[in-house]
């Protein structure tokens, strides 16, 4: 029996979910330093924010944030530089070849790393909670839920775009995820509320998605200070974020079949400016 194009592309994604699934538990010490050194980090704004006396949300803040940095470097080591790194050891042509889409072998990649990376951010967010003793108060698990994974689909999308260009640009692809970590915590709010850099600020961090999902987590699981550091309303955010799903994800589709036709047409997949 022929298999179906959506059934093809479903084993695909299966396929390039399973290495990543499976691998998360072959080696044992990256799993320590994956949930252990985000907490060092962690730690030091939470005793900085204790020794200014600062309201006891920001501690709360800060471990929220600390577990999401796991989902931005997922996005910029093991996604954006994923096609790069697939290049150097020879398996790209046979992506290309291979009669699937190249969007199903970059969403099996993130549905692989998401289950990966929720594991390491939940346990460092557990961690965290037991060890400076937060006490969090969830108002809506479901728009908790809503909130989660439309942040996710917005920055894996954002993540599947960078793969393509970052192949584009070949070996400055590293120094490019060197260069946004640290300036992207900042921008994003992970160890503060967003809302304090102000309001035109944080609105030009909003295109990225972590920067609202953040922002909506925060506001979800501190509802009595919304008002003081909420940057906009859950909704708001919500729908922002929907938005940035599609856009990501439209942009992600443009950008993979420009670096196809690049390599059928020039034989080449690195771009060279004069």
């Amino acid at each position: 029996m022929t298999e179906t194009w959506l059934f093809r592309n479903m084993r695909a994604v299966r396929g390039r979910a399973y290495p990543r699934i499976i691998g998360s538990t072959r080696e044992p010490s990256w799993v320590f330093f994956d949930v252990v050194l985000p907490l060092l980090t962690v730690s030091a704004y939470a005793y900085i924010y204790k020794f200014m006396r600062a309201p006891e949300e920001f501690v709360g803040f800060v471990i929220l944030g600390g577990a999401m940095t796991a989902f931005w470097l997922n996005i910029l080591w093991s996604m954006a530089s994923q096609l790069y790194w697939e290049k150097e050891i020879g398996n790209l042509s046979l992506y290309l070849m291979a009669p699937i889409s190249r969007m199903s072998i970059l969403a099996g990649m993130a549905v692989g790393g998401l289950f990966e990376t929720t594991l390491r951010a939940t346990s460092t967010l557990v961690i965290g909670i037991v060890v400076f003793g937060i006490a969090l108060s969830l108002s809506s698990p479901v728009m908790l839920i809503v909130v989660f994974v439309v942040t996710m689909i917005a920055l894996y999308g954002m993540g599947m775009m960078f793969a393509s260009l970052y192949l584009l640009f070949g070996r400055e692809a590293y120094h490019m995820s060197n260069l946004m970590t640290e300036p992207i915590y900042l921008a994003s709010g992970f160890y503060f509320p967003v809302r304090a850099l102000g309001f035109w600020a944080a609105a030009g961090s909003s295109i990225i998605p972590i920067t609202l999902g953040l922002d909506a987590l925060r506001q979800l699981f501190y509802p009595a200070s919304v008002a003081e550091y909420g940057f906009l309303p859950i909704g708001t955010e919500t729908i922002i974020l929907a938005v940035l799903c599609v856009v990501f994800i439209v942009l992600s589709k443009l950008s993979l079949d420009y670096m196809e036709k690049l390599g059928k047409t020039s034989g080449r997949l690195t771009l060279r400016w004069q």
